[in-house]
Order: C-alpha cells, then sequence, then structure tokens
C-alpha cells in the first residue's frame, strides 16, 4: 500500500508499508502509471538492505496499473507508461528504459542547431566530483556575477540517474540559480536530454544558452577502496571533454579535513587520479583560501602527485559561497558533513565560481 506524501519536479515521493513497516519510497513519472492512495506497488528493496545513505531509500518498480488487464498492445497485465516523444532510450535494454526526446536527435527541434555544433564557443567548463558541489557554486556564481551569468548543470551518469531524485537541484532550478539542467548519457529527467558528455556540452552552450556549464554526477557516487575503481574519474574526462570542444576547463577540487580516511585528507586521492592520469587536457584548478597548513598540504599535493604539471593552480577566496548559502537558507550536506563542520569542500566551490567568472566576458551578461 502507498501514500503520495509530495510530487516535486517528477519525482513522486511517498510512505510504502514494507514487511508492516512504513518507509519513504520514491517513483518517477513517465515510468510508472499514475499512483493514487491505497495502491499497490512493487518496489526496489536493495538500497535500504544495503544500508546505503544517499540512496538509501525504496524504489517504486511499478504500481497503479500494475498487474492489471491487457493495454491494447498485445501485452498481457501491462499498462503503457511512457507517451513521451523521441525515439533514443536510456537506461537501454532494462525493463525500466526510458524513451527519450534527447537534443541532438532528428526529431528534436534542436537537431538542425546541434547538427553542424563543433565546439562551445570557449564556454567555461566547470568540472566537479561531487553533486553537492553544485550548491555552493551555483550560490557563490549567483553571488558574484549578481545573478547575471546563466549557469547550465550538465548532470552525468556517474551518480544518481534521474535528476528529480536531487532535492537541491530542484531548490536551486526553483530558485533561478541553475537555469535548466542537461542529463546526459544514461541521466534523464532534465530540461534537456542528451546522449553523452559532448553533446550534452554542446546543447548547454547552443540549446540551453550558457554562459557557465557545471559538469557533475546526481547524489551518490560510486568507490570501492581502489585508484581507478570510482565514478570520481568522470571528473577527468570532463576536463578533456571541455578542451576538445574549446572550452574552458575549471576545476572545483574536492579538498576535505575531517575526513578519517587518509586519501581524502586536504585534496582527495580521487581527484589527483582524475585530473593527473585520466586527464590529459590542461585544467584550471581553483583553490580557496585556507589557514597556511592547510594551503602549504593542498598545494604540495597538487604539486607533487603525477602528471599535475599541465594544470594551472589559481587561488580566490570561496568564502562566499558559505555566506550566500547561509542568507539564502540552502542547506546542503556532503558526505554527512554540511558547510559547519567541513567549510573546506564548500569554500572550493566557491573558489571555482570565482574563477569561473574571470573568464566569462561582458558579452555573456556579467
Amino acid at each position: 500500500m502507498s501514500r503520495v506524501l509530495a510530487r516535486r519536479g517528477g519525482a513522486i515521493w511517498l510512505e510504502v508499508a514494507v514487511d508492516g513497516a512504513t518507509c519513504p519510497a520514491v517513483a518517477y513519472a513517465g515510468m510508472v502509471p499514475p499512483l493514487a492512495a491505497g495502491d499497490e506497488v512493487l518496489v526496489n528493496t536493495t538500497a535500504v538492505d544495503l544500508g546505503l545513505g544517499t540512496g538509501g531509500w525504496h524504489f517504486v518498480v511499478s504500481g497503479g496499473g500494475w498487474g492489471g488487464g491487457d493495454d491494447g498492445g498485445g501485452g498481457a497485465g501491462g499498462e503503457r507508461v511512457s507517451s513521451a516523444p523521441g525515439h533514443v532510450m536510456k537506461l537501454r535494454y532494462t525493463p525500466l528504459q526510458v524513451r527519450c526526446l534527447c537534443a541532438e536527435a532528428p526529431e528534436s527541434p534542436h537537431h538542425a542547431a546541434l547538427r553542424d555544433a563543433r565546439d562551445v564557443a570557449g564556454m567555461t567548463v566547470v568540472c566537479g566530483e561531487l553533486h553537492s558541489q553544485l550548491a555552493p557554486f551555483a550560490a557563490a556564481l549567483g553571488a558574484l556575477g549578481g545573478h547575471r551569468a546563466r549557469l547550465i548543470y550538465v548532470m552525468t551518469d556517474g551518480g544518481a540517474l534521474p535528476a528529480p531524485f536531487s532535492h537541491v537541484l530542484a531548490e536551486l532550478r526553483e530558485r533561478g540559480l541553475v537555469a535548466a539542467t542537461v542529463t546526459a548519457g544514461h541521466a534523464f529527467g532534465g530540461d534537456i536530454e542528451a546522449v553523452n558528455l559532448y553533446s550534452g556540452l554542446l546543447a548547454a552552450r547552443h540549446v540551453a544558452a550558457a554562459d557557465v556549464a557545471f559538469v557533475g554526477p546526481g547524489p551518490g557516487v560510486v568507490g570501492t577502496g581502489t585508484a581507478f575503481g570510482t565514478t570520481a574519474l568522470d571528473q577527468g574526462l570532463a576536463v578533456d571533454a571541455a578542451a576538445t570542444l574549446g572550452g574552458r576547463p575549471v576545476v572545483a577540487l574536492r579538498i576535505a579535513f575531517c575526513d578519517r580516511r587518509p586519501g581524502h585528507r586536504g585534496v582527495s586521492h580521487h581527484a589527483l587520479t582524475a585530473l593527473g592520469v585520466v586527464a590529459h587536457a590542461a585544467a584550471e584548478l581553483a583553490v580557496p583560501l585556507l589557514p597556511p597548513d592547510r594551503r602549504a598540504l593542498v598545494l604540495e599535493q597538487l604539486q607533487a602527485a603525477p602528471g599535475m604539471a599541465r594544470h594551472r593552480v589559481v587561488e580566490a577566496d570561496g568564502a562566499v559561497a558559505v555566506r550566500a548559502m547561509r542568507e539564502m537558507g540552502l542547506r546542503v550536506t556532503s558526505m554527512g558533513r554540511d558547510a559547519g563542520r567541513e567549510p573546506a569542500l564548500f569554500q572550493a566551490a566557491g573558489a571555482a565560481a570565482a574563477v569561473a567568472l574571470r573568464g566569462v566576458g561582458s558579452g555573456a551578461g556579467v
């Protein structure tokens, strides 16, 4: 049985009864038939069973008309869910594949604009590692730029795949801090769909008219305790994609000092691998103003790690991110820690905003 609590940005937030207990769950419009209070639903409980953090929700697989009569298409017990236009499938060849109208597809009104697009015309592309960096970056960009720089979020498939899963993204969109979202690869549910990161960046520029694009995953990332078994390496791929398309890559570094894991003290070892080994193009690495001992550690890490010499370290005051979030009432945590406990991560995103704005010309509205 289920009870609908709220609907927001394509996500339906529910309470469901599982084994006699009431539990929170999420359903996505277009993936399941319409739901009503009291409907029986089929849920995937794996994330809760494993005790995952960000992904610790039940997810509705089917409900409402599930198990009903003939859907009129020859199937037994099904119901047509998606009537969206487009022929590109995301989550391809799975029972939950989603039909999307990708911007570059022939049936899209944006096909002509993207058919011959080869570059992003020098657009600043900020490459993040964690979803939690988006809010402090957006808040700082708005505060520093007078809310004149048009920010487009290019969401990769390195974390949560449905854009509506992110409460933070929904709030940033409602506040106008993010003008639009491009969901690239198997990520879906953004304002604009794209087949991959490259076409996603082109769509951000030529369809969504971005002044600045922020590339990063949805909530939740994968780590395995190995150098290469992590979705964090997508940050290096984003640097190369931005450079290949004639953009200006700026990196929002993952910096922390409260994490008990040695590899995540100072600059995360994931970032050093992504930028020093995976990325081949040069980028600007935004470093916030830090106390002397912490600054020395961060700079030493960036200088000592193999392959980092190709990049340019740029220091900037990132405290504006923390102030702006506080003034706006934006509450964001990263690995369970907020800006009060782990300010460096949020300041690093603010520093990336300050560096990004230095390359956004007056013609872009700033």
